[in-house]
């Protein structure tokens, strides 16, 4: 079992704008007042545009998908969560909590993945079901995987679903470990916005837990499964310095992937440890930041063979 692959799923943010649905409780969004949504989408595009460049001078094997309707997702260059793949060829499909996001699952992807990478899907685990009721789990933003031990950390919140959680452990197998995190007294709305785990660090926002006996479930947590701590501010999580996602390059070698807001709020001692752990790769999204309330590890879906 790997903890980190080289073949990452990107979604052209081709109609990328300021969603009001999500905006009710992702504290990290900013209200539209400055372009139009025409400008928006074009600013995206060139930011996404960059990052894949990037990834690609890398050695990362970007699949760059462009879904029909995606000029009428605002959020879909956050593909990952309404999906995850895993190593063992399951594919999960995740409840959303605003609707109109509900439109970016699409199962062309996979028949691409099965097409175009030899992915072989042997077997589906739907649900989606719980929006019914009302419960979300909005996949790899809301659960940051240990991929290696089979352990899901997740920061309960209105799109996070203890009984969900519950679920997805139950069939995938996992452990989970649930705590409450907060960033200027709101419920951080998805995990990965405070989380970052690699082969062998995990960046977090400690001061975010409350409660001593979660932070210390987490820490002992870490320790146990031998991830050093790279711990960073509320400040720090409101750059996403958070958001970040270690993959593999040319001839596995790995790489650290942020925004560069997520860089220039790190210090020097934080820079120096994540540099042990591969080479830092970054790129410019502060327009998606700022309007779609995600970063450089939201945009990437990892697919694992």
């Amino acid at each position: 079992m790997k903890q980190i692959t080289n073949h990452i799923l990107m979604v052209e943010p081709k109609g990328f704008t300021y969603n009001k649905e999500t905006a009710q409780n992702n504290h990290f969004q900013n209200s539209n007042s400055d372009f139009s949504s025409t400008k928006i989408t074009d600013f995206a595009r060139k930011e996404f545009d960059q990052l894949v460049d990037k990834l690609d001078s890398k050695g990362v094997d970007v699949l760059v998908f462009d879904p029909k309707g995606n000029a009428q997702n605002p959020d879909a260059v956050f593909p990952n969560n309404w999906f995850s793949i895993h190593e063992n060829g399951t594919k999960v499909l995740y409840p959303m909590y605003a609707q109109n996001r509900r439109k970016e699952r699409n199962e062309e992807v996979f028949k691409i993945l099965e097409d175009q990478m030899s992915f072989k899907i042997n077997n589906t685990i739907n649900l989606t079901f719980y929006e019914d009721q009302n419960l979300f789990l909005e996949g790899t933003g809301s659960m940051v995987l240990d991929r290696v031990n089979q352990i899901a950390y997740a920061a309960i919140s209105e799109r996070t679903s203890e009984k969900i959680l519950d679920d997805f452990a139950n069939q995938m197998n996992y452990e989970i470990m649930s705590f409450s995190s907060f960033y200027q007294s709101n419920l951080i709305y998805h995990t990965n916005v405070m989380m970052c785990l690699g082969n062998d660090f995990a960046l977090i926002g400690l001061e975010t837990i409350k409660e001593v006996n979660e932070k210390e479930m987490i820490i002992n947590s870490f320790e146990r499964t031998n991830k050093k701590i790279i711990e960073i501010s509320s400040d720090q999580i409101g750059s996403f310095a958070g958001n970040m996602l270690q993959v593999f390059g040319k001839e596995s070698q790995p790489l650290i992937v942020m925004s560069l807001t997520a860089l220039k709020s790190l210090n020097k001692n934080q820079i120096k440890d994540l540099e042990q752990h591969g080479e830092l790769i970054f790129s410019d999204l502060s327009l998606i930041e700022k309007y779609g309330g995600g970063s450089a590890r939201c945009m990437m879906a990892e697919i694992f063979f």
